[in-house]
């Protein structure tokens, strides 16, 4: 392919961002030299999730100096499985790269990235070998997560990989057909298939601002990982009924013989009934539980809602 062919070809750097103030110029500065050194035409898309800080005001202020700027203001925060998603949607590239705004991914790395797209892989992902700046408890977890989704997942779960990656335009628009409100892109990135290729690489520290996924943030995220790739929840509800009615039988078994055949008197035993009692309420509890979260997930399916709502697309300013 020529330098006229490729100049003819658009790819879709796709920025997802909830206030990422203190960073926007820096990785715009970066992105730009990266920019400058790839052949084909480039789009960097930002889709501003909600942001409640001046997020929004200095993509404006950039995209005065570069017309390859865009943006989409989504109209409140939706998280950022939504804000891919309308990334997704709004890219005109004939291949895409997701990355943060927050530098932890290097964009260095995207020239690598379009090496392997040219030689016929349509999903690049980045893979993870080291994780700088954060703690090792988040280390663990993460980790953790990883290999229960793919254990108990049919689906081949990556492990220690992120949304970092680059798509090509077949990968772009499987996802794009995928339109579950409940959504966990990860997973999606596995479920849509094609061809994948790993490219390792180690995480740096935010270069400023904190991080946006707290524990609790975390934790719903991998719960959504769960239920929307996997029923193993619901079977070990059944395995764990089945197990406690199998006990709770022996245990009745034993006694009856103790009372019919034993000398031992057995007590009144109201402690242990209340303990057995508790122990039942606590397993059923657990189980209506694992229930409740897929008939909720079934619940907001069927309500068919648009996954997201925009203010603005910089190509076209009269949405309303």
């Amino acid at each position: 392919m020529d330098n006229k062919d490729k100049k003819d070809k658009l790819i879709s750097i796709i920025v997802p961002m909830y206030n990422e103030e203190e960073v926007l110029e820096s990785f715009y500065k970066r992105v730009k030299e990266v920019i400058s050194k790839i052949e084909y035409s480039v789009e960097l898309l930002f889709v501003n999730d909600g942001s409640s800080d001046n997020s929004l005001n200095i993509v404006r202020n950039l995209q005065k100096g570069d017309e390859r700027i865009k943006y989409v203001d989504l109209s409140r925060n939706f998280g950022k499985e939504l804000a891919m998603s309308a990334g997704f949607d709004y890219a005109q590239g004939d291949a895409a790269v997701v990355i943060d705004a927050d530098l932890q991914d290097p964009p260095e790395l995207i020239l690598d990235m379009i090496k392997y797209w040219e030689a016929g892989y349509d999903d690049v992902y980045a893979k993870r070998i080291s994780r700088k700046g954060e703690t090792f408890m988040k280390k663990f977890t993460s980790k953790m997560f990883y290999r229960v989704l793919q254990f108990s997942s049919k689906v081949p779960i990556q492990k220690d990989t992120g949304d970092f990656r680059f798509l090509s335009k077949k990968a772009l628009i499987s996802l794009r057909e995928l339109r579950e409100t409940q959504r966990y892109t990860k997973g999606l990135f596995s479920l849509i298939g094609h061809k994948k290729k790993e490219l390792l690489y180690e995480r740096d520290p935010r270069i400023a601002g904190t991080t946006k996924w707290n524990y609790l943030k975390l934790i719903d995220l991998a719960v959504e990982g769960i239920c929307c790739f996997t029923t193993v929840p619901l079977r070990l509800a059944i395995f764990l009924g089945l197990s406690v009615s199998f006990f709770s039988f022996i245990f009745m078994l034993v006694i009856i013989y103790q009372k019919l055949f034993g000398n031992a008197k057995i007590p009144p035993g109201y402690p242990s009934t209340m303990t057995v009692i508790l122990f039942l309420g606590g397993i059923q509890l657990f189980s209506l539980g694992i229930i409740g979260e897929y008939l909720g997930r079934i619940f907001n399916e069927t309500k068919n809602r648009p996954l997201y709502f925009i203010n603005e697309y910089s190509d076209n300013k009269d949405i309303s």
